[in-house]
């Protein structure tokens, strides 16, 4: 029987009502659960807005770091302790906007973690500026006469530099949610899955409403290791939008690659001979 009481924290949540990100909370909780993981066994990491408070309503070890750089740490952390299983999970405009540096070399890296973005096409915490993903023509009251810029594709970009997992899922999706991240845990590199997550206090387009008409799963016809089909479902969007995995491009990640079957640092002794020396010839 699932247990995801070990990973819920019952205190307050700092969210709207109806925030999509009560939904991937729980679908967090039950892919961790699914896993057999346990919370010292697990890192979520985070960077600045309200997806980015994620970590703090969940029994496992966190980060809360700077505004767009959620990624650096994580990476950080994964390559001090491989033993960990490393999650980081922030929204559209810390990762595709701040972070969007980060988000590529990420990828080119290919270490060994999960990311959730949950993608509500808007900055919530600042109260409705639009994001990096945010359509064309959407008002807000910073863009009074609408976007005019192109939306960043994270999916295409993902495919484009070869990503081992790249998935999309909608957030009242929970068991879906759950599914996509127990198999980017698995899938020994990096992962991305792109959550779209309804904001309903800032973002009055895309809705509830507006996904569930467009939203689809996608069958057994779609094979995520075609990477041209893949590119196609990630542009797929306005009228269809895909859910599930889009790409699988399964190759070593960085553990694997650099770090092997070596003793993680955390577990080795320091030689504060040595450091002594190295800040010697440094200073």
């Amino acid at each position: 029987m699932e247990n995801s009481n070990a990973f819920r924290y019952e205190g307050e949540k700092a969210w709207c009502p109806g925030c999509g990100d009560f939904a991937i909370l729980s679908s967090v909780e039950k892919a961790l659960t699914r896993a057999g993981k346990k919370p010292e066994e697990v890192l979520t990491v985070s960077g600045i807005g309200q997806a980015a408070k994620l970590p703090h309503y969940l029994k496992t070890n966190g980060f809360n770091g700077l505004h767009g750089r959620a990624l650096p740490p994580a990476f950080g952390a994964k390559t001090a302790n491989h033993r960990l299983t490393v999650i980081v999970t922030s929204g559209d405009g810390d990762v595709y906007g701040e972070g969007g540096n980060h988000f590529i070399h990420a990828i080119r890296r290919n270490t060994e973690m999960t990311l959730i973005v949950h993608n509500n096409q808007v900055y919530g915490l600042t109260k409705g500026q639009a994001s990096p993903t945010s359509d064309k023509g959407m008002k807000t009251k910073l863009q009074p006469d609408g976007v005019i810029l192109t939306p960043f594709n994270p999916l295409a970009v993902a495919i484009a530099l070869g990503a081992p997992f790249v998935a999309r899922s909608f957030s009242k999706e929970i068991d879906l949610t759950a599914e996509l991240i127990g198999q980017a845990m698995e899938c020994g590199g990096f992962a991305l899955i792109d959550v779209l997550q309804p904001c309903v206090s800032f973002n009055k387009v895309n809705t509830y409403q507006w996904y569930q008409q467009r939203a689809y799963r996608l069958g057994p016809e779609h094979d995520p290791a075609d990477r041209m089909k893949a590119l196609a479902k990630a542009f797929e969007w306005d009228e269809k939008i895909p859910l599930g995995v889009i790409y699988k491009n399964p190759r070593p990640g960085y553990v694997a690659t650099v770090i092997g079957d070596a003793k993680p640092l955390v577990e080795r002794d320091v030689d504060m001979e040595k450091i002594k020396g190295l800040m010697a010839r440094l200073y």
